[in-house]
């Protein structure tokens, strides 16, 4: 059993003993200690192929600790904490059923900000990184990344403070050409043509760097640190001359990409706090089900080239720009001829089911300052059309028994009496219309509170 007691000053503080090892701290009779070492890498190199014990207590690295072997892997109650900031915690490579098992992996005060990841899985096989505590690493890149992985489980870890003030360079796309300040980082992220991947009942929590006017106004984010001379081809005019864009908030909970090769994913019970994206995707047959996503800007979306998408049985709280969003994107293109006639298979976005969702307390998240105020309209549903006038349509999408709750018709204390207040969204859904808004999209049995404007900007058809 494990419990999350919170002790002020403390953050979270996970208490109880993973079964592995027992009801004690002690090393398992007849397993190998990393204590016995000179070091855990020492020890992982003179047994290769074994799983490690990490007894109690801190393991200080200055290095990245290496996992390579078939069956090789680290376990137990230890904290190993990498005091090198230019190095990841943990890299594990072409191996085939390693594992990491109730280990905490974190960093030093003053060493936390980095551009690594806490664990760095590459070209892995049948993988399993369980009950772990990835926490202050601080980086721009992915607490727990997973890139050309096949079938890895990442299930019941904490993922706590994962994301820094950073710069966002774009100058290298046409498409956008210039570079500003933002907070970015994500907690769990697949990329590079993963396969048949589990994340389930992980908790990734953000509780240092909040979307709040201060720190805005402290890091100077979304001000433009550098532009292209040319205007980018999705930029408006107008952004482009303030030099200021506001979707400074970067990053994502949880993420999985690279649209043309990731494939086959669970995404499973986990608990999002104070995320910028709580979920973010861009891949086929994805099973998004039973997720808490509390207080993210954008609950979740699937774009550039997302088909056979399943979102069942979710809560999105507090979400402020969208709960749930399905769009095309740059990336999404149609079938055709590549480079030396090769065929090109087709990236779209569709044949999708948004069931048995509930949104609620939309607009009451710390970043609708951003987006409720700057003359943006939130939406908890939406359908999109594309970045670009080639990406095909958006299509066949099922919504179907979900609740869209407006908080705001309960009402607030005021004079002791309880008053209402508008809904702080436009509309319950929107499906951006024209040639080349979504096609084929069907309701039914839903219960959509209306916004300022109504229930939709289109007639939900079933």
């Amino acid at each position: 059993m494990r419990v999350i007691a919170r002790i002020p000053s403390m953050g979270l503080v996970w208490l109880g003993v993973a079964a592995a090892w027992g009801q004690t701290a002690s090393r398992p009779a007849g397993e190998i200690s990393v204590a016995a070492y000179r070091s855990v890498q020492d020890a992982i190199d003179a047994n290769p192929g074994r799983m490690l014990f990490v007894p109690p207590g801190d393991h200080t690295v200055a290095d990245k600790v290496r996992l390579r072997s078939d069956r090789s892997g680290l376990y137990g109650p230890g904290r190993i904490v990498q005091t090198n900031p230019g190095v990841p915690i943990v890299e594990i490579e072409r191996g085939s059923g390693i594992e990491l098992r109730g280990l905490t992996l974190t960093r030093p005060e003053g060493k936390q900000e980095t551009r690594t990841e806490g664990v760095l899985a590459m070209r892995c096989r049948d993988l399993v990184l369980d009950d772990l505590r990835v926490v202050d690493n601080r980086t721009c890149s992915a607490a727990i990344a997973l890139r050309e992985c096949v079938r890895a489980q990442v299930r019941h870890c904490l993922v706590l403070n994962y994301m820094r003030i950073s710069i966002d360079d774009r100058t290298g796309s046409d498409d956008w050409g210039y570079a500003f300040h933002c907070i970015d980082g994500s907690g769990i992220a697949v990329t590079d043509g993963s396969l048949g991947t589990l994340i389930e009942g992980n908790r990734v929590i953000e509780e240092n760097l909040l979307p709040t006017p201060e720190v805005q106004k402290k890091f100077g984010l979304g001000k433009f640190s550098k532009k292209n001379p040319r205007k980018g081809t999705l930029m408006s005019q107008k952004t482009w001359d303030e030099e200021y864009v506001n979707n400074w908030h970067q990053g994502s909970a949880i993420v999985v990409t690279s649209p043309t090769s990731t494939d086959y994913v669970q995404i499973l019970g986990n608990t999002v706090e104070n995320a910028a994206q709580g979920i973010d995707i861009h891949a086929d047959h994805v099973i998004v089900a039973q997720n808490i996503v509390n207080d993210a800007f954008m609950g979740m979306k699937a774009m550039h080239g997302s088909r056979h998408v399943l979102i069942v049985g979710n809560q999105f709280s507090k979400s402020a720009l969208w709960a749930i969003g399905l769009m095309p994107g740059a990336a999404s293109h149609a079938g055709g001829d590549g480079e030396g006639g090769k065929p090109v298979e087709p990236n779209v976005d569709g044949g999708s089911i948004i069931a048995q969702n509930i949104i609620s307390d939309f607009g009451y998240g710390k970043s609708h300052w951003i987006w409720g105020g700057s003359g943006h309209d939130g939406f908890p549903i939406l359908l999109d059309r594309g970045q670009k006038p080639t990406n095909p349509t958006l299509a066949d999408v099922l919504i179907q028994g979900n609740v869209v709750y407006d908080t705001g018709r309960d009402g607030v204390l005021a004079d002791g009496k309880v008053k209402a207040q508008p809904p702080r969204y436009k509309y319950a859904v929107r499906v951006t219309d024209g040639p080349l808004g979504p096609k084929g999209v069907h309701f039914s049995g839903n219960l959509f509170h209306p916004g300022t404007a109504g229930v939709a900007n289109v007639e939900l058809k079933p």
